[in-house]
């Protein structure tokens, strides 16, 4: 089985013998041996290797196997208007770099035989998801052709002679999907046409197969880069406080301006950060929501550039809801769920209460989440508020013991017991929303006032219930103790459509820069010279050494049933784990 130096330079004789066992006729069979191996990374160490057994599979897991691609989803040169898998050329050398490298050995004489070529190809079905470079002329003037994807379904390889060979370049142009799996495969094949004007068929098929690597969220455990902020008119003060707290945290603060933001002060509800990862590169990506507001062009405009890409998804013919908005995407930390590991965590999304016909998330952004598979997507009931986002109620803090995180929730319960035990203190008189507060309801409001409100004291019973409902998801679908979870004080009041918006500002919607916390200045009863709900919250996140500064300037987002957190939006480290080591 070895390959030919020159054509019909293997022989086989066959004799013919009578039934006596003497010779009566003797032919012989000239043949040409062609050797051919298509080969990729299938074991994932960053080298091609030659003709790897397991190339044509693909497996999960830490002894898994199967070459991966990225989707070239960032934008290597400012004079292309769009992402890279829009075009089907190849600007500079960088772009390669985002792509995987498939090489096609062969060996034989120097030329094949009469009616025989070797082509390579795609399944329709994949040819929209893939695309193949290769590099012309490799000694006058690089230049790389697109051969195979989208249009092109097969290509006819120069075959050169003797021991060669051809390096193809190869990248992703769609993250998995609904009704994409993630898994492409590409074959190369020799065919044989012995006759003129009969089709070729093929006698020998070596196939690679590829997963495009998926689109991964990041929590807020991993360590922060960028804090994006959009600069208004009114927050000047709130952006010098944000500078403090970014310096402390050795962080970048980015400011979004007008001429972006288009007065549109949401930057969490705008875009999600993420990133996707091959044995060869990472780089981050961003995810648009559908909402497009103010902010719409910002991650196009500002973000999309060499190595850093886009992704969207939007719905042709529902309605975009405040669900939409990225304050309603979140992730947790890494977890292990009755002994289950989500060594990337799961995605939290907001959603309407199982029996009713209320607000959910939108099903192409929904379908396109479950679809990555990594971080297998947890729905939560948060359309009992009137903005519906999950991160007005839960968040994760880091931590450096074993547990490495605690999950925090806003809690009505936890605020009435601390009033409760302020009012037995003597400290029933103690005024809210002092100092620089220019909220509503800013008329003289008492810790005896708040608690003899019959009913705000239900309406926050009610709010209570629906944490309570998400409470028992979080624990069952993260695998949670109570030990893990600790309650912030939190108050509620319901608008005229039944739906909840805080009372004070709620300090769950916190900005996490790894032990720095940015926490919404509650303005709540001051007692003993110091806000009563600020002291709780330090006495339960300091013990855990995490800094908390709480900021004053959030009027401008308060005032608009936002927080801080809902006007900024942090893109952090990736993960060091490899996401193909998940067991899905």
């Amino acid at each position: 089985s070895r390959a030919s130096a020159e054509l019909n330079d293997n022989k086989v004789t066959v004799s013919f013998y009578a039934e006596g066992g003497q010779p009566i006729n003797q032919t012989g069979v000239f043949l040409t041996g062609i050797g051919m191996s298509l080969d990729v990374d299938a074991d994932r160490d960053g080298v091609v290797e030659k003709n790897n057994p397991k190339k044509a599979s693909w497996s999960w897991g830490p002894q898994g196997h199967g070459a991966i691609l990225l989707v070239s989803c960032d934008k290597e040169s400012p004079f292309t208007p769009a992402a890279d898998t829009d075009n089907q050329r190849v600007f500079n050398k960088e772009e390669l770099l985002d792509m995987s490298r498939m090489v096609l050995r062969t060996e034989g004489p120097q030329r094949l035989p009469r009616g025989y070529e070797i082509i390579l190809h795609t399944p329709v079905s994949d040819a929209d998801k893939v695309g193949v470079f290769y590099m012309q002329n490799p000694f006058f003037g690089q230049r790389y052709i697109h051969v195979l994807g989208q249009k092109k379904l097969y290509h006819t390889v120069q075959y050169t002679g003797g021991a060669a060979e051809l390096e193809f370049f190869v990248e992703g142009l769609c993250f998995p999907d609904d009704t994409f799996s993630g898994l492409v495969s590409i074959h190369v094949s020799l065919l044989e046409s012995p006759t003129e004007g009969i089709p070729p068929t093929p006698i020998f098929t070596d196939t690679v197969v590829f997963r495009v690597a998926p689109w991964i969220m990041t929590p807020n455990t991993l360590a922060p880069v960028n804090l994006f902020v959009c600069s208004m008119k009114d927050n000047y003060l709130f952006i010098k406080e944000i500078k403090d707290l970014v310096s402390k945290a050795g962080c970048e603060l980015r400011a979004c301006f007008g001429y972006i933001n288009r007065g549109d002060r949401w930057m969490q509800d705008e875009v999600e950060f993420g990133y996707t990862h091959a044995p060869h590169k990472s780089f981050p990506v961003v995810l648009d929501s559908p909402r497009d507001r103010g902010l719409g062009q910002f991650p196009i405009k500002e973000l999309l550039g060499p190595d850093f890409g886009y992704v969207s998804r939007e719905p042709l013919f529902e309605a975009i809801t405040s669900l939409d908005s990225f304050g309603n995407l979140e992730v947790s930390p890494p977890v292990t769920v009755a002994g289950k590991e989500y060594p990337l965590g799961r995605i939290l999304i907001g959603s309407s209460f199982p029996t009713s016909a209320g607000r959910r998330m939108t099903r192409v952004v929904r379908d396109f989440l479950y679809a990555q598979q990594v971080q297998a997507p947890v729905e939560l009931y948060s359309d009992w508020l009137a903005v519906g986002h999950v991160d007005e109620f839960v968040t994760f803090v880091p931590t450096s013991d074993a547990k490495r995180f605690r999950m925090l929730l806003a809690s009505p319960a936890a605020c009435y017991k601390l009033f409760r035990e302020k009012q037995k203190e003597g400290q029933g008189e103690a005024t809210m929303f002092k100092g620089s507060y220019t909220g509503t309801d800013t008329k003289r409001v008492t810790i005896n006032k708040v608690l003899s409100n019959d009913l705000l004291v239900q309406q926050n019973q009610y709010v209570q219930r629906c944490i309570d409902w998400n409470r028992d998801i979080l624990k069952k679908e993260l695998g949670l103790t109570e030990e893990d979870i600790i309650d912030l004080p939190a108050l509620f009041k319901l608008d005229k459509q039944g739906k909840a918006v805080p009372y004070f500002p709620n300090m769950v919607t916190m900005i996490i820069l790894a032990k720095d916390l940015g926490i919404p200045k509650p303005f709540g009863p001051v007692t003993g010279g110091e806000c009563c709900l600020e002291r709780r919250t330090r006495s339960l996140l300091e013990p855990l050494g995490l800094r908390c500064r709480f900021l004053e300037e959030v009027a401008s987002y308060h005032g608009s049933l936002g927080e801080v957190r809902c006007g900024t939006n942090v893109h952090r480290q990736p993960f060091a784990f490899k996401w193909w080591h998940v067991r899905p």
